[in-house]
């Protein structure tokens, strides 16, 4: 969903600073971003906020179709489906040719050069440098052959900025070429079914070695692409502009779908040339009331669903209220690809040592409370990493810690040698600054009050949350996981003791067992072995409990009539170069809208 990994959170800006004017909008898509992102840099798309910008901006080899359900890929700078042999090992990928990254002053003359495929080469080489702290190597790690050795070679550079482009950048990776300007040859140390996903991921996006040498240390603010739209302009905490790349031709709306795709309008675009939209606009919101409040007035496009606005917005039957339709608001509803849940630093003496006291606090969470306090009811009760809709996700299977039980948490503690609580320490909940999400821990520490364990709520912004859990400062944390890719090693590698942090296991859990199972697992095809290894997982971490499990989101938002070519997706978010504006609606819906 990113992957992703995201906080609890929507984010920052007071309601005046952000609202956009709804005179003259033109051909502009308004939309909400949750956070200030980090960087444009494609080696830090660590979560859901950079995802969703750099997708605007950055290309991979292969995308996700639109509107195929189940979700698969299809090329985007490729020019055809890789070419796979060697029982699944060896990819060969052609890319299309004329396609040039967008007019940049890092290039001579400011006029950007065609892509060729040593960009890719030089693209993944330089993420899985360590000198760029890239939080995406879990995504290569062990998977294409010599790349480990070269990342290893790598910790003997010399350091930023002294050389931005190494030698060593030039020396040949026997699974990583460049078979010429329009051929990569991939080979892999094992057949990865979901290989093909990871070459869609942000973290494999192609980058021109000239904008980062150019820019430098700054070159996470200069995003230098040959995706649909250019960074026009970046208010850090404030708002975030896109105008379209005028040299942006080689993409078009799908052209196939389902019947009901084409009853929704869906394919009435069919084969067009992208993008529709000329400008993107994405203000920044810290507190839910005054985003909810700006697209009530018609000042943004789509919006999430307040818990304490749910009763004004949705009817009992889940159909949109009357005034809201009137206004040309729609419903849209999807079951997510995600995992919500609170998670153990392992790493902590007190917290990674004391298995039933993880146990305890596990069955101390009142997870449907929460579940309607904060979201309405709206998901499901999670027992395991994987959410529903994707292979080895089993609703008839219950996690023996995952419900809520104040009796048996409180006898646990016992066990562990702390009755109610005497003799631990008072333990820290990070979250991410905001009033849902501050609830969030406040509803936390009363449950864990009540087997007598405390708790003190902290919050920090989103930059630093993510670099505390890269530094393992942390002790309980609340975040989520949006799929990265539609496997079920994705979300299972959230807790492969190799991955742990700055990699995605936050938990910086291990565990020999799982790691052996999660290895097989991962190059196996879907079928009864997988399936196997899979609950055997799920048990062992129901056992060593690193997470407290509590949803899997059904993601419910609004969005007005006028934006055409919605469609909710599990895995992209926001996917804006489909979208297309219908200004005469607009203007009938929304008087003084111009355009």
């Amino acid at each position: 969903m990113a992957a992703t990994q995201f906080a609890y959170a929507l984010f920052a800006c007071a309601l005046i600073a952000c609202t956009p004017s709804r005179k003259n909008l033109g051909n502009t898509y308004r939309g909400v971003l949750a956070s200030n992102l980090k960087s444009f840099d494609p080696a830090m798309a660590q979560d859901q906020y950079s995802n969703m910008c750099q997708f605007q901006i950055y290309e991979t080899l292969l995308e996700y179709k639109y509107l195929a359900r189940p979700y698969d890929v299809q090329p985007c700078l490729a020019s055809a489906a890789p070419e796979i042999s060697d029982s699944g090992k060896v990819y060969l990928i052609h890319m299309k040719k004329g396609v040039e990254f967008a007019d940049d002053a890092c290039f001579p003359g400011g006029r950007g050069r065609q892509v060729k495929a040593s960009d890719f080469v030089y693209s993944i080489k330089r993420m899985c440098d360590v000198r760029t702290k890239t939080t995406g190597w879990w995504i290569f790690d062990g998977k294409v052959v010599g790349l480990d050795a070269f990342r290893k070679a790598s910790e003997s550079l010399p350091p930023f900025p002294e050389q931005w482009h190494p030698a060593l950048y030039d020396e040949d990776v026997e699974g990583l070429r460049a078979l010429d300007d329009s051929t990569v040859r991939i080979q892999l140390t094992k057949p990865y079914p979901y290989f093909k996903y990871i070459l869609a991921m942000p973290y494999a996006a192609v980058v021109p070695h000239e904008a980062v040498e150019h820019y430098g240390e700054d070159f996470l603010s200069h995003p230098v692409g040959t995706g649909p739209y250019l960074l026009k302009e970046w208010r850090r905490g404030l708002r975030l502009v896109f105008d379209r790349n005028p040299k942006y031709h080689h993409g078009f709306y799908p052209r196939e779908g389902t019947a009901e795709d084409s009853a929704q309008g869906l394919l009435v675009d069919s084969g067009r040339t992208l993008p529709f939209i000329d400008r993107i606009e994405l203000d920044i919101f810290e507190e839910y009331q005054p985003m909810w409040l700006n697209f009530l007035r018609g000042n943004l496009d789509r919006s999430p669903i307040p818990k304490d606005n749910y009763g004004e917005a949705v009817m009992p039957d889940k159909s949109v209220r009357g005034d809201m339709a009137a206004k040309g608001i729609a419903l849209f509803r999807q079951n997510e690809l995600d995992v919500r849940y609170i998670c153990f630093n392992f790493e902590d003496p007190v917290l990674g040592k004391q298995k039933a006291l993880r146990q305890a606090m596990s069955l101390a969470y009142d997870a449907k409370q929460g579940m309607e306090l904060f979201y309405n009811g709206r998901g499901v009760h999670a027992n395991s990493p994987i959410p529903p809709g994707l292979f080895g996700y089993d609703s008839t299977w219950k996690n023996p810690y995952s419900h809520y039980d104040v009796d048996a948490a409180k006898s646990l503690l016992a066990k562990a040698g702390f009755p109610g609580g005497q003799g631990l320490p008072e333990f820290e909940y990070l979250t991410v600054a905001g009033s849902d999400t501050r609830q969030m821990g406040e509803f936390f520490a009363q449950c864990m009050a009540r087997i007598g364990v405390r708790i003190k709520v902290a919050a920090c912004t989103w930059p630093e949350f993510l670099e505390r859990l890269k530094r393992k400062k942390v002790q309980i944390i609340a975040v989520a996981w949006g799929a990265d890719y539609p496997d079920p090693e994705n979300f299972l590698q959230l807790l492969y003791g190799p991955n742990e942090s700055p990699g995605e296991n936050n938990a910086n859990y291990k565990n020999a067992e799982y790691d052996s199972l999660y290895r097989d697992m991962a190059v196996m095809q879907d079928g009864a072995e997988r399936s196997a290894k899979i609950r055997r997982m799920q048990e062992i971490l129901a056992e060593d409990c690193p997470w407290i499990y509590t949803l899997h989101r059904l993601n419910e938002l609004l969005i007005y009539k006028w934006v055409l070519n919605h469609r909710s997706h599990g895995v992209l978010d926001a996917p804006i170069k489909y979208y297309r504006i219908d200004g005469a609606l607009r203007r009938s819906l929304l008087p003084g809208a111009g355009g």
